[in-house]
């Protein structure tokens, strides 16, 4: 988010058929203090209670989200910034209830050692939950709640060594503390009895140093390494499994015990080379882990989704991503044209058994299953700023599929990420200094899909799609209708 404007007290706003947003900016008391705030607003919730039907006028249905930012500046070498974003979807009618969302809190201490050294001190609070149920008084009120909360703590360096060497290294700690879900009957008479499953701790720690050489005009390197470690923390409860996924074993652990560790090292490399003024060639190679993974019926239209750590059961997954491209600008920068191929390999990718039991299970990991993943495809992108018009053009052919153990066979199948056609256009055009025209056309292949039943044709594992989606959006906003003050 941008900084204040330290010269004036300023407003900008802009009304919609759907939302308004409105951002005040300005200094405080000084211009080494400076604020900005900015929110944004549906409200076809304030017109519903106009229907003439009755299933209709009750209903609530919006969105919301403010952004909010302080820093001031101590001297040429400190600064400070506290920054926080609030935002949250609602949906409610007589019969559910749905609302989600998510908040941030960043604090950040910018300083400056010397022409060469600067330092990034960041502490990060993250927190994202949701809720679904209904407000029924009767057997069938009931409430469901999860949580996923971060604390993370960041140091980031930039050494400029020479003018062709810029080193940037660091070092960063988060905790996460994860509440799968919390459900309860509301109403005097339920049905719904009480089960809230255990939160889960654990610490994810990083080292990394990466350097930026410059080895001659018209070839750059881009090489680094980052050393990441994970922990589980008690207090919790860790269950064995034999090959039939049957509980073998049950282990307790005190609160702040560490019970299992992963760790490991993550190189990446990167490569320009400028064939001439406007040509460049790129090629680039990453390994990552990700400790923190995802349960999600891609199937269904609700927020619950269940969010589990690596532990002695689930291990981390690891992606390795290698791309090659080639880039070309046109008439003075107003034209960017690149094309871009890609592939990605997964060990340890996590999909689930036919028919898994995912919400509310306190033995969630006996019905995950293990195998490995890859992703390859090519990407188009334009873009071009030219005049009163800007806007891009991309299109992405690709391919994502899976091979698990003990599903269809340990053979491939789509995976629900494979969408192989993805078309976005997007246009800009300003007709004044206050009036825009902007309009967007998407169009992407639908998700993979496996439909349950009684009988599943042999080897048809997510063989069927959504229906492919195509959009088009227009709007006329205006950028500035409120003068400054």
């Amino acid at each position: 988010m941008k900084d204040g404007n330290s010269k004036k007290l300023s407003a900008t706003g802009g009304i919609g058929t759907i939302s308004s947003r409105l951002t005040l900016e300005g200094p405080l008391g000084s211009e080494k203090t400076t604020f900005i705030l900015a929110g944004r607003r549906t409200y076809a919730d304030m017109f519903l209670p106009l229907s003439s039907d009755e299933a209709v006028k009750d209903n609530k249905l919006y969105f919301y989200d403010f952004n909010a930012k302080l820093n001031h500046t101590f001297s040429d070498r400190d600064r400070i910034f506290v920054s926080g974003y609030f935002g949250r979807d609602v949906f409610d009618n007589n019969s559910s209830r749905m609302d989600f969302g998510n908040r941030t809190l960043t604090m950040r201490w910018n300083h400056v050692y010397s022409p060469r050294l600067f330092s990034n001190m960041t502490f990060i609070h993250s927190n994202y939950n949701y809720l679904l149920g209904n407000e029924s008084s009767d057997v069938e009120g009931f409430e469901w709640k999860a949580d996923m909360q971060d604390l993370s703590l960041k140091a980031d360096f930039n050494y400029y060594l020479n003018p062709n060497n810029e080193i940037t290294f660091g070092a960063q700690s988060i905790y996460h503390n994860i509440v799968p879900g919390h459900a309860k009957g509301t109403g005097s008479s339920s049905i719904f009895n009480e089960l809230k499953m255990p939160a889960s701790h654990s610490l994810e720690h990083a080292l990394y140093a990466e350097n930026k050489q410059k080895i001659s005009p018209r070839l750059t390197l881009r090489y680094g390494l980052r050393w990441s470690v994970f922990q589980n923390m008690g207090k919790a409860t860790s269950y064995g499994f034999d090959q039939d996924y049957e509980v073998t074993d049950t282990m307790n652990y005190e609160k702040g015990e560490v019970y299992n560790t992963y760790q490991g090292l993550e190189p990446r490399l990167g490569i320009t080379y400028m064939l001439n003024d406007q040509t460049s060639l790129k090629a680039s190679y990453s390994r990552t882990r990700q400790y923190i993974h995802l349960a999600s019926n891609s199937t269904g239209t609700t927020p619950l989704d269940v969010w589990f750590p690596s532990s002695p059961n689930v291990k981390p997954q690891i992606s390795d991503q290698i791309s090659a491209g080639i880039f070309r600008h046109f008439l003075n920068d107003a034209f960017d044209v690149g094309v871009e191929v890609f592939y990605k390999e997964m060990q340890n990718s996590i999909d689930f058994k036919d028919y898994a039991d995912l919400l509310l299970n306190e033995l969630l990991e006996g019905e995950l299953r293990f195998g490995k993943s890859q992703a390859y495809g090519v990407e188009f992108l334009t873009r071009f700023d030219y005049g009163r018009w800007n806007g891009w053009v991309g299109y992405t052919w690709s391919k994502s599929q899976r091979k698990m153990s003990g599903i269809i066979e340990d053979d491939w199948y789509f995976s629900p990420y494979d969408h192989p056609h993805d078309c976005s256009v997007v246009v800009n055009h300003r007709t004044s200094q206050r009036v825009s025209i902007s309009a967007n056309w998407i169009y992407y292949t639908g998700s993979p899909v496996t439909f349950g039943g009684t009988i599943r044709e042999q080897g048809r594992h997510s063989s069927h799609l959504f229906q492919t989606k195509c959009r088009a959006d227009a709007r006329l906003p205006s950028p500035g209708c409120i003068p400054d003050t």
